[in-house]
């Protein structure tokens, strides 16, 4: 090709027009991190425009990032908050909310300032009520030996510790319905 915009780094105004509308209607869609709606802009850019630089990649991913924050839909505090409070209220760890968010990309220290204040206790309470376990078991299941490990196993799936599950475990209902209705 001799076209000398496909030799530098710099994206062509069709390229930058893309990767705005583009980003617009992956926001639109659904909430996204930044490291999220880079590598989709990126993955896409590729398959998208034949012959296009590595260098042209990145700047339609930084373009479309920037779009992103401008139209204030692009915010790895609000995502990871909203993300978070979610997810313990839906019963899940400490441990397995900071891996989700890791994975999505989400700054350590964002993570770590999300989940200063979430609670284990009244999110165990919560799996346990979902899976109808310990305090929330039907009367007539047998609360055997089996059973009990069975519990145990499925806590510390979700990322709850030993510790914290037994006590959930053994608590009674009327404690557990208290945890529950306690303001978050």
């Amino acid at each position: 090709m001799d076209d000398p915009s496909q030799a530098s780094d710099q994206p062509t105004p069709r390229m930058l027009a893309w990767a705005k509308n583009s980003a617009a209607y992956r926001l639109a869609k659904r909430m996204m991190t930044e490291r999220e709606l880079s590598d989709a802009i990126k993955r896409k850019a590729r398959s998208k425009f034949e012959d296009i630089s590595e260098g042209q990649v990145n700047a339609l991913a930084e373009a479309a990032l920037a779009f992103g924050r401008s139209m204030k839909a692009l915010d790895d505090q609000n995502y990871a908050e909203i993300r978070a409070n979610s997810a313990a209220r839906s019963g899940r760890s400490k441990r397995v909310i900071a891996r989700k968010l890791a994975e999505k990309g989400v700054d350590r220290s964002i993570v770590e300032a999300v989940l200063v204040d979430a609670d284990d206790l009244r999110s165990a309470v919560v799996y346990a009520r979902k899976k109808a376990f310990g305090p929330f078991r039907r009367p007539d299941v047998e609360a055997d030996e089996a059973r009990w490990s069975k519990e145990i196993a499925s806590f510390a799936r979700q990322g709850f510790s030993f510790d914290l599950a037994k006590r959930v475990l053994d608590m009674e209902r009327e404690e557990a319905e208290e945890i529950l209705s306690a303001p978050a």
